[in-house]
């Protein structure tokens, strides 16, 4: 548990509860998806199972978390978000764009029985039954008491922050942000009489400080702030210079605590810059691409929930540590020490440039400022 002054958060990557792991659980939609390979949903249970075994139908809620309740028992976050890639509907009025997450409105106790308490929603697959399904999404949701970030039914409620009570006292303001490089289209962007996403149409400093002035218009004296931005490609851990500015921009232009990033389907570097942490890439945490191969260098199935500790006064960066897990038969399970001492190595080599150490102990990878940035 957090000491006295200490902010202790959950940051799970792109959680996709969309699909196969829809079709496992209790209340399902209907499997019929509209993609060049695959026609039902059930595929991707079937391909699971060609490679892991049998997975089991009408799980409870707690299935596909497995082992990470237990251990987030002993880390007692005080807050717990994600960036929700899927849509929350029964809507048929699916866009045509290859891919299309949804998950049941029956099936929203998955995310209550991780003890969510907000998702970002400002990602590219969040209107992928249209903006009905977006409009479901939110009432179903709020209807949840799970806040929302980076989503709304005008402009000005997409680009609202999520505003948290912390336990104990004060207050996280989480704002959630698209990018076009991590193919959020840009007729997605909320209007002032449409609904849509908070999109960022470039990574300028004058949008830099257009989202620093959004963020002083809410900001309290003694608030904390994470901003959770969609972008980068899927696979590869090179992070773009235009990334790396825009980042370090938040932290020194909009004094952001934590810069919370994801898109990429695996772990990308970590920096710590003037003792705040920047995730250029969390990684997904929970996916049904069990079985679907091409990318086995990037090792998906190994995936990361973030625990970055702040000083509640400060904001400054305390500790950030990531539980390492495995997903199998669309279930987590904590990572072998193979497995993990593999994340450990892969992400203390990619990030060692941003001046960042990763190291693993006691079943943790650690992350710490090793040298000053170049």
């Amino acid at each position: 548990m957090a000491e006295d002054g200490a902010l202790r958060l959950l940051l799970l990557g792109d959680v996709m509860t969309g699909r196969g792991i829809d079709q496992i659980l209790p209340d399902p939609v209907d499997p019929a998806i509209h993609e060049p390979v695959m026609a039902s949903a059930l595929g991707y249970v079937e391909l699971a199972e060609r490679v892991s075994g049998p997975i089991p139908r009408r799980v409870p809620w707690s299935y596909v978390w497995g082992d990470l309740p237990a251990a987030l028992d002993r880390a007692a976050p005080a807050l717990r978000i994600a960036n929700l890639e899927t849509a929350v509907t029964r809507s048929e009025a699916w866009l045509p764009k290859g891919i299309n997450y949804r998950t049941s409105p029956g099936n929203l106790g998955v995310l209550r029985a991780i003890g969510l308490d907000a998702v970002a929603l400002a990602n590219n697959h969040v209107l992928d039954w249209g903006r009905e399904g977006l409009l479901d999404t939110l009432d179903h949701l709020r209807a949840a008491g799970i806040a929302t970030a980076g989503a709304g039914r005008d402009a000005a409620e997409a680009h609202a922050p999520a505003i948290l009570p912390i336990p104990g006292g004060g207050r996280l303001l989480l704002f959630a942000f698209g990018h076009g490089s991590a193919g959020v289209p840009a007729d997605w962007a909320a209007a002032r009489d449409r609904p849509g996403v908070a999109r960022l149409a470039d990574l300028s400093l004058a949008t830099l400080d257009e989202l620093a002035a959004r963020i002083e218009a809410v900001r309290r004296p003694g608030d904390r702030v994470v901003v959770s931005l969609h972008w980068g490609s899927n696979w590869g851990y090179e992070v773009p210079d235009s990334h790396r500015r825009f980042a370090r921009g938040l932290i020194d232009r909009a004094r952001v605590d934590l810069v919370f990033g994801h898109s990429s389907h695996h772990p990308r570097p970590v920096e710590i810059h003037h003792d705040r942490a920047i995730l250029y890439g969390a990684g997904d945490v929970l996916n049904d691409y069990e079985g679907i191969g091409g990318y086995e260098e990037f090792r998906p199935e190994l995936v990361l929930a973030h625990l970055p500790t702040l000083d509640r006064a400060s904001g400054a960066l305390l500790a950030l540590d990531a539980l390492p897990l495995r997903i199998r038969r669309f279930r987590l399970e904590q990572a072998s020490e193979e497995e993990a001492a593999w994340l450990a190595r892969t992400l203390a080599r990619e990030s060692r440039p941003f001046g960042t150490s990763v190291r693993l102990e006691a079943g943790r990878l650690r992350f710490a400022a090793a040298a000053p940035p170049r």
